[in-house]
C-alpha cells in the first residue's frame, strides 16, 4: 500500500521533471513575421514586357527561426487567394531570416488581400495569413492568374514547438499557465464534494470533510493566484498590458475572491459545528460560481483568449503532437503535485488541531 502511494507521488515529480526541462530546451518552429515593402521603382518595360505589368515593388520577408541561407536557392515564395496562387521572385537572401522578393505581378488581380507562403527543404512550408496587401491594381474578382506547381513541404527539422502568431516563444508558458487552473478545478471539486459530505452528516458528526474542504481550498487557492500572475505575465507579453478589461480574466479573478472570502468566514466564526456548516454552504455557492464564470460565460462572450477575438486558438489543429506530448504530462504532472500538497495540508491541520486539543 505504501508502494502504491509512494508511486503516484514520485511519478508526479518525474512528470514535472519532465515537462519543465522539455519546455524551457525545446526550440520553437521556424515562422514568418512580416512581409513589408522596401522600396518602389518604375519597373524596366524591355525586361518585364511580357509580365502584363506596370511596376516593381521590393519587399522584405522576416522570419523568426528560419533557416533560409542553408539551400538559399531553394526558397520559394507564393502569395495564395482562395485556390489562386501566384509565385514571386526571391531577389536575395540576406540571412537566415531576411530575404528581399519582387513584387512581380499583373495589372489585374482577382483581390488586395493575400497570403503569402514559402516552400523550403528546411522549414517547410510556412504561412502568413494576410501578410500582403497590394493597391494601385485593378481587382476583378474573375481574374485568374497562371497556377504554378506547388506542394506543401514537411519541415525537416527536430523536435521543436509549433509557430504561433503572436504568441511566439511565451507558448512555452501553456505548461504553466493553464495546469494551474486545470489544478485549481480539481481541488476545488474536491472541496465542494467534502462540503456536500459534510452536510449530509449529522449534528455532532465528523468535522474530517471540513478539514478537507479547508485544506483543499488553501492548495487551490495557491494555484489560482499562480494562475493569474502567470496569465498576467503572459498578457503583458503577448497583450501589451499587465491586465486587461477581458471577461475571462475578470471571471478568474472574482473566482479566487470568491474563494478568498471562503478562508475569511471560516477565520471569523468561532463555533466549530456552525463553522463547518456556513463554509461548507458557502463553498457549494462558491463552485457554482466558479462553473459559471470560468466555464460557462467564455463561450458567450467574446475574449482575448485563444480561440477568440482573432487569435490563435490551442485546438486540435494548433495543440500538434510537440505540444501534447509536454501538455498533457503537464496538467497530470501538476495535478498529481497539487493532490500531494493537498494531502500534505490536511494532515498538518489535523495534527495541528491534535496538538490544540491536548494543549487545552
Amino acid at each position: 500500500m505504501r508502494m502504491i502511494q509512494r508511486s503516484w507521488k514520485i511519478g508526479g515529480i518525474a512528470l514535472l521533471a519532465y515537462v519543465l526541462w522539455t519546455t524551457f530546451t525545446v526550440p520553437l518552429g521556424p515562422g514568418l513575421l512580416e512581409f513589408r515593402e522596401l522600396e518602389f521603382r518604375e519597373r524596366n518595360e524591355a525586361a518585364f514586357s511580357a509580365a502584363n505589368t506596370n511596376r516593381i515593388e521590393t519587399y522584405e520577408l522576416i522570419g523568426l527561426g528560419t533557416h533560409w541561407t542553408v539551400q538559399p536557392e531553394e526558397l520559394r515564395l507564393f502569395i495564395r487567394k482562395g485556390d489562386q496562387i501566384a509565385p514571386l521572385p526571391v531577389i536575395d537572401v540576406i540571412d537566415d531570416t531576411h530575404a528581399q522578393v519582387a513584387l512581380l505581378l499583373p495589372d489585374t488581380l482577382p483581390s488586395q488581400a493575400w497570403d503569402v507562403l514559402i516552400n523550403h527543404p528546411v522549414d517547410g512550408t510556412l504561412f502568413l495569413q494576410n501578410g500582403l496587401f497590394v493597391s494601385g491594381f485593378v481587382v476583378d474578382e474573375s481574374a485568374r492568374l497562371p497556377r504554378p506547381q506547388f506542394e506543401e513541404r514537411i519541415a525537416d527539422l527536430p523536435h521543436h514547438f509549433p509557430f504561433q502568431p503572436r504568441i511566439f516563444e511565451t507558448i512555452r508558458n501553456l505548461m504553466l499557465h493553464v495546469p494551474m487552473w486545470f489544478t485549481m478545478f480539481l481541488l476545488m471539486g474536491i472541496a465542494f464534494v467534502a462540503s456536500i459530505r459534510q452536510l449530509s452528516q449529522k449534528a455532532g458528526g465528523s468535522s474530517l470533510f471540513d478539514l478537507r474542504a479547508e485544506a483543499s481550498v488553501q492548495v487551490g487557492m495557491m494555484f489560482g493566484v499562480l494562475g493569474l500572475l502567470t496569465g498576467s505575465l503572459w498578457a503583458r507579453y503577448t497583450w501589451g498590458a499587465w491586465w486587461v478589461d477581458d471577461p475571462q480574466l475578470n471571471g478568474a479573478l472574482v473566482t479566487v475572491l470568491v474563494y478568498a472570502g471562503y478562508l475569511i468566514l471560516r477565520g471569523s466564526v468561532e463555533d466549530e459545528r456552525l463553522k463547518a456548516r456556513l463554509a461548507a454552504v458557502y463553498n457549494l455557492f462558491a463552485f457554482v460560481i466558479l462553473m459559471i464564470l470560468l466555464m460557462v460565460l467564455p463561450r458567450f462572450t467574446e475574449s482575448l483568449h485563444p480561440g477568440k477575438g482573432g487569435n490563435p486558438g490551442f485546438n486540435s489543429y494548433d495543440l500538434d503532437s510537440s505540444l501534447r506530448a509536454v501538455f498533457y504530462p503537464a496538467v497530470l504532472g501538476w495535478m498529481l503535485l497539487g493532490t500531494w500538497m493537498y494531502r500534505i495540508r490536511l494532515q498538518a491541520t489535523q495534527l495541528n488541531r491534535k496538538l490544540h486539543r491536548l494543549n487545552e
